[in-house]
């Protein structure tokens, strides 16, 4: 049986996957067609109601993350409290950053989900152009916030090596994750022309930018988290 501190985590943890599986993967993915305002335009307009779906499901993550960032905290804390503190902020920093990428949907949201022109003076294309650019400025936004996520995993994970009760694969996992997140969004945010570097890099760090967190939470939830530093029960 976990703690408290630890369900909470695990739970939020699984949740977010699921529910950025249904926000990204699936609504965002399905409507938001790159490089072609109209095609885009045309199907946030046909569909406004998933589309804010979408919002409410950003929403929920950034709840989770909250939550999460308590429960890891309180978890990792007997490790070493002072860096498992710095990996909170860390992703309660990310948060903030994902609240702000979001508020651009919000927009996208005043823009598409109206029949007549939400502005007097917006023609079609303008509409149509300033979509595109509210949609870009999420992603850029965003993919900034993934840096700093990346430097919560590599806390996270190194916190669970030396809890010596974490499965190890679980932790590895967990680095490799932050070091994908951290070279790919600095790739994208410094180099967006190269996106050919940035899908084969994304290709290369799927397992454990997927495994690696949603493995974390499972764990969370069927083990007693007694972190404890290598060495520690010899001394």
């Amino acid at each position: 049986m976990s703690t408290p501190a630890a369900r909470a985590a695990g739970v939020s943890l699984i949740l977010m996957a699921a529910a950025a599986a249904f926000s990204y993967g699936y609504v965002h993915g399905g409507l938001v067609t790159k490089g072609d305002p109209g095609a885009t335009f045309g199907s946030l307009t046909a569909a406004p109601l998933l589309f804010r779906a979408e919002i409410l499901a950003w929403t929920l993550i950034m709840v989770c993350d909250i939550v999460a960032a308590w429960g890891l905290y309180k978890v990792l804390k007997p490790v070493q409290p002072g860096l498992s503190l710095l990996g909170a902020w860390l992703r309660l920093s990310y948060t903030a950053v994902l609240g702000a990428a979001v508020s651009n949907l919000v927009v996208v949201s005043l823009l598409t989900g109206s029949s007549t022109w939400p502005f007097p003076g917006f023609t079609e294309g303008l509409l149509e152009t300033e979509t595109m650019l509210f949609l870009r400025a999420f992603e850029a936004v965003w993919s900034v916030g993934l840096i700093i996520f990346g430097g919560h995993l590599l806390i996270v994970g190194v916190l669970a090596l030396r809890a010596g009760n974490v499965p190890k694969i679980v932790s590895i996992l967990l680095l490799l994750a932050g070091v994908g997140y951290i070279v790919i969004h600095v790739c994208r945010t410094l180099w967006p022309e190269a996106e050919g570097l940035v899908k084969g890099l994304e290709w290369v760090f799927m397992l454990p930018m997927t495994a690696g967190e949603l493995g974390f939470g499972i764990w969370l939830l069927f083990r007693v988290p007694s972190p404890r530093v290598r060495g520690e029960a010899a001394s």
